[in-house]
């Protein structure tokens, strides 16, 4: 029975609900029954209460003294003693003056001792020695004489614990049958409610990582098992645009890597099979040298998104001044932009400050630059902007290249992903520079951005949350 509950929910739900049913309805039946046996008892002591009166009014004296009972109102007869009263009656000196045949000699309580008015009682119950259980009352009554007695009536209490077993009877049996019958129904109905579990349970173990694209049926998705449905289907849809990139990921990373690879191993086969000078082999090896440099590039970028998504990356935040930081990268790609006769200019706030790894914003700032000097045209100008909102440090990198349309922006910082002719393999792109750009930047809090006007051009804006903003000094620098 353990394993079923441990496997099976709706035996769980069934056994709970029955389990607090049948507890709810064992505390009502509890109380029904007490307050069903006072009930009986405020009756009886009622009736009581009225008949000892009754019996008093033919209670007298003769003239001699003796006590005579002119009517046996109230008093039971002998085939009818279970349901019958019960009566004696003591004078104040403890004498017993008149006791019920059917008692036979067994008393209605204590023999009566003191004062009469301290053996006024109120109704109370008691056991005769033959096992009767009798309801009593006692009351000091004054004979039309002024003598005193003592009046002592009793009824039998035996029909009311009759009628009081009777209805807990009827409890007891009903009880189990009533929560036998809900726990039978509730299984019904936990059944027809845990069968979209089922199927979506079903469904889902037949979906694998070739099948990412199918999804579970969702017959409600305004109530709970449709929002876990709905939410079991949008970590499928997360999972399938995951193994997505991955797949991209993977052919796109084997291709790049097979091209710098496959043009060494041409040119060292060409290079073998032809003679040549000095001159010649100089010439190889450069291009051999080359190619070796563009693949330690690409590796080290795929290794370093691989750390990004492992998340092993440990960030070292300093103070890092935004204009320094400009001016430094200006000094790493200064010899790329000579060669295309272009100038790079700094303008903007000198003491913007954001609390990053130096080395990791450096070489988003370094991406973004390296692209602008890239496509932007030989004697054109580059522009990095520094400057602050009310909550962010704000670093834009301008470039006069041929732009990006509007169809392609969306995906730019994919990994790999390159706009058709703008970005070619042959200027040197592995298409993972954006994906690193944006990487460091997500990490630090802030957020990339592109912007392309109808003139030529693109911008791209980084946006950190800053750390220190002090008086605007505006500089420029190329």
């Amino acid at each position: 029975m353990s394993g079923l509950l441990r496997a099976n929910l709706r035996t769980r739900l069934t056994v709970l609900y029955a389990s607090l049913l049948g507890a709810a309805l064992l505390l009502y039946a509890g109380g029904v029954s007490v307050f069903f046996l006072h009930n009986l008892q405020e009756q009886l002591d009622l009736s009581l209460h009225r008949d000892v009166e009754t019996v008093e009014g033919a209670l007298s004296a003769d003239r001699n003294g003796e006590l005579q009972i002119s009517s046996r109102e109230g008093e039971a007869d002998e085939d009818d003693l279970d349901r019958g009263y019960l009566l004696e009656v003591w004078s104040a000196d403890g004498k017993l003056l008149y006791r019920s045949e059917q008692l036979r000699d067994q008393p209605l309580g204590a023999v009566p001792t003191g004062s009469p008015d301290s053996n006024r009682q109120h109704a109370h119950s008691l056991r005769l020695p033959s096992g009767m259980r009798l309801r009593s009352i006692s009351r000091v009554h004054h004979l039309p004489d002024g003598k005193a007695v003592i009046v002592r009536l009793a009824v039998s209490q035996e029909p009311l614990w009759h009628e009081f077993w009777e209805m807990v009877t009827v409890l007891g049996i009903g009880l189990p049958v009533t929560v036998i019958l809900v726990a039978l129904t509730g299984y019904l109905v936990a059944a027809r409610a845990l069968k979209p579990v089922d199927s979506m349970a079903q469904r889902a173990a037949r979906i694998t990582a070739e099948q990412l694209n199918e999804r579970l049926h969702i017959e409600n998705p305004d109530d709970e098992l449709g929002q876990l449905g709905s939410a079991f289907n949008a970590t499928l849809a997360r999972l399938e645009r995951s193994f997505d990139q991955l797949r991209r990921f993977t052919a796109d990373a084997s291709h790049e890597l097979r091209t710098p690879l496959t043009a060494i191993q041409s040119v060292g086969e060409v290079s073998l099979q032809m003679p040549g000078d000095v001159s010649y082999y100089r010439d190889t090896i450069g291009s051999m040298l080359e190619e070796t440099n563009r693949l330690t590039q690409l590796v080290d970028s795929l290794l370093t998104m691989a750390r990004a998504d492992a998340g092993r990356i440990q960030l070292h935040r300093v103070e890092v001044n935004l204009f320094d930081l400009a001016d430094e990268t200006v000094g790493l790609l200064e010899v790329l932009a000579e060669e295309k006769h272009q100038s790079i200019l700094i303008d903007g706030n000198r003491s913007i400050s954001v609390t990053a790894d130096r080395t990791i914003l450096r070489q988003a700032l370094v991406n973004l630059v390296h692209n602008a000097v890239k496509y932007s045209p030989t004697n054109g100008d580059i522009r990095i902007r520094i400057r602050e909102t009310e909550r962010d440090a704000i670093v834009e990198v301008q470039d006069y290249g041929p732009g990006i349309p509007p169809e392609h922006r969306a995906r730019i910082f994919e990994r790999f992903y390159r706009v058709d002719k703008a970005r070619t393999r042959a200027e040197g792109g592995t298409g993972l520079g954006l994906s690193i750009a944006q990487w460091a930047v997500s990490i630090h809090g802030g957020r990339i951005a592109v912007e392309c006007g109808p003139k030529p051009g693109s911008v791209f804006r980084i946006s950190l949350p800053k750390t220190v903003s002090t008086v605007t000094t505006t500089a420029g620098h190329d």
